[in-house]
């Protein structure tokens, strides 16, 4: 771990998280920070006024999208865009790698505002943030992409166990590092440390917030993976049936969800 660089949190990002965390949050200086870089306040806009959110109005300033949006919904897409911004590097992988990521996040919001399983901001930045190691292990190991695609598809053992074996960590362990230096959530960087886990879904003594972002990003995945004509996803044989016994959800329920996911997925690509 100690040869890993997690780069520090954005200067930008503890901007933003600094007013956020204040008393009394003001939307005006949250407005006038994101401003200040053309880049983020580009991308707010393009977002806000994206069909995913469908709202009646448009924004035409930034200080106009924080109003629409919200606290909340705007912490959540600044986080993630920053994220980008940072880890931007790489090229094609890393293009794939956040097409999927954004995907599941959207897919996570929207089933946690269906399914009223948890706050849509936090399940947003837990899908967007959920592999965040990985990029960072591409980045050390030159043989990590494809140890990593041929481990996705063991049905007998852990991803994180295989990367244990032979990188001496793993994504989660990583990504749980990187969450903490940059300030998400407690939850959100213990659930990307147990993301794998599936055991935890049936433990008690893990706080119920992790589990559900858990159970709702195998879910969100799996739809994912079935949406791109993949019926075969091995982490859902090795925790589909937890994920959905924690979540209540009987399979004809599951199909419910991927077609509503399936929907949302045409109506934003």
């Amino acid at each position: 771990m100690k040869t890993i660089r997690i780069p520090p949190r954005p200067s930008l990002l503890a901007d933003v998280q600094q007013e956020l965390s204040a008393r009394e949050p003001d939307p005006k200086k949250l407005a006038k920070i994101i401003a200040n870089d053309v880049a983020l306040a580009a991308s707010l806009m393009k977002l806000t006024n994206s069909s995913f959110f469908g709202l009646r109005l448009k924004a035409g300033s930034v200080e106009h999208a924080v109003d629409l949006l919200g606290l909340d919904q705007c912490s959540m897409l600044l986080t993630g865009i920053i994220a980008r911004q940072t880890m931007s590097n790489g090229g094609a992988a890393m293009a794939r790698f956040w097409d999927f990521s954004t995907k599941r996040a959207q897919a996570m919001s929207f089933l946690a505002r269906q399914m009223r399983a948890c706050p849509t901001d936090i399940a947003h930045t837990f899908g967007l943030f959920c592999d965040i190691g990985v990029p960072l292990l591409m980045e050390k190991f030159p043989d990590y992409s494809k140890n990593l695609e041929k481990a996705a598809k063991d049905l007998d053992h852990k991803i994180t166990d295989l990367e244990d074996q032979r990188y001496s960590t793993n994504h989660a362990a990583v990504g749980s590092l990187l969450a903490r230096t940059w300030g998400l959530p407690n939850e959100v960087s213990v659930a990307i440390l147990l993301q794998h886990d599936y055991s935890s879904l049936q433990d008690k003594s893990t706080e119920d917030r992790v589990r559900t972002l858990i159970a709702l990003a195998l879910l969100a995945e799996y739809a994912i993976h079935k949406y791109h004509g993949e019926d075969l996803f091995a982490e859902w044989e090795k925790g589909g049936d937890l994920a959905c016994q924690f979540l209540g959800m009987s399979q004809h329920e599951v199909e419910d969800r991927f077609d509503e996911l399936h929907d949302m997925f045409n109506g934003i690509s």
